[in-house]
């Protein structure tokens, strides 16, 4: 008897670009049919770009920008249209582990620094919870076959956690690739099942000799990494050590930690290949306003994170006096959410105290 062939795999390349596009479509607001005939292609196509079938990926590059340019002709949304990038690059993340093209090139993790947009758009695909800059657009669940989340079926994110995992081990390894295991291991930190966390918390752990290190050194990338990953998994205090010992009052740590933040929240628009840049760029490559609205609404609350975002505010504040002028409205909120973090109560006292000066500048700025 003949054995009956494997059934073929739901597809997986394009799917969270997929669903992306779903959302700039439903922005403008068209249908499948509709929008097919605004783009000039069949409804398979537009069908099989949502499904992620035909991957928005494997265009050619001016054929991807003609469909962008068109899209935002029809009136979608911009903030929803420029996710699509980070969602590829979500994308081509998950398509490593669960289509790798052994071709023998190197992974996607080890070619870019991934952005937080990035790590969301991968993070929604496991979790199905919306990122911050979709949570607003993206529509409540409905009956029906229209999915809520670009969520990949439980065996897929199992597949995609053991690769994380598999690629930070040998990544490790002696001669291994440095960004590559810091952020293997960072995205495997989104896999909260109770083997994975302690997988995870150990051997971040055994990350103690990069975390102990004071100011900046060629592995500070990876110890902000380390600490921060720590912190997700409810142990903030490697995080609140990593701010003591090797970010305050170090002047490399802290313009490496401003120039981090400027890229991981969108404000250093061209990508890089290393973590270099965090050390060699110089301020006048960002705006100041941009990461100070970045941080400002992005901010973290949970024990660790949110003395990260303090910590970091108030070194921005001290390097540009003149922010709290340049925008008023943007002044107002974050003195109002200094206040109520002054009054939980919640953050380390080196906090506490950068709150108090931050909040003092910030009724004073007039």
């Amino acid at each position: 008897m003949v054995a009956k062939p494997p059934a073929p795999r739901r597809a997986t390349a394009g799917t969270v670009t997929g669903f992306v596009l779903r959302l700039v479509r439903e922005s403008i607001p068209r249908t499948q049919a509709t929008m097919a005939e605004d783009l000039g292609v069949d409804l398979g196509t537009v069908q099989g770009w949502e499904s992620g079938r035909r991957p928005l990926a494997n265009m050619k590059a001016g054929a991807l920008l003609r469909l962008r340019h068109r899209l935002g002709f029809l009136g979608a949304d911009t903030g929803v249209l420029a996710l699509l990038d980070p969602a590829m690059d979500a994308d081509q993340i998950i398509g490593a582990a669960l289509e790798p093209a052994g071709d023998g090139g190197p992974h996607p993790l080890a070619t870019w620094v991934h952005t937080r947009d990035t790590a969301h758009m991968l993070a929604w695909s496991v979790t199905g919870v919306a990122p911050p800059a979709l949570r607003d657009r993206v529509p409540r669940s409905r009956r029906g076959p229209a999915a809520s989340a670009p969520l990949l079926e439980a065996t897929d994110r199992a597949r995609l956690f053991d690769h994380l995992r598999e690629v930070a081990e040998a990544a490790q390894k002696p001669g291994g690739d440095g960004l590559l295991h810091r952020q293997a291991l960072y995205l495997a930190s989104y896999d909260r099942g109770p083997k994975a966390t302690s997988w995870t918390a150990q051997t971040l752990h055994a990350r103690r000799d990069v975390l102990a290190r004071r100011g900046w050194s060629e592995g500070w990338a990876e110890a902000r990494s380390t600490a921060t990953a720590l912190a997700r998994l409810g142990d903030p205090q490697p995080l609140l050590d990593f701010i003591e010992r090797s970010l305050a009052d170090d002047d490399a740590a802290e313009t490496a930690n401003l120039n981090y933040w400027a890229y991981w929240l969108g404000g250093v628009r061209l990508p890089q290949a290393d973590d270099g840049f965090m050390r060699e760029r110089g301020p006048a490559s960002w705006d100041p306003v941009t990461l100070l609205r970045g941080l400002t609404y992005g901010m973290h609350d949970a024990p660790g994170y949110v003395d990260l975002y303090v910590h970091t505010l108030w070194t921005l504040l001290t390097a540009y006096p003149w922010l709290p002028q340049a925008s008023r409205g943007l002044a107002d909120e974050l003195a109002d959410r200094t206040g109520r973090l002054l009054d939980g109560g919640s953050t380390s006292p080196r906090s506490h105290r950068e709150l108090q000066a931050m909040h003092y500048v910030l009724l004073d700025r007039t």
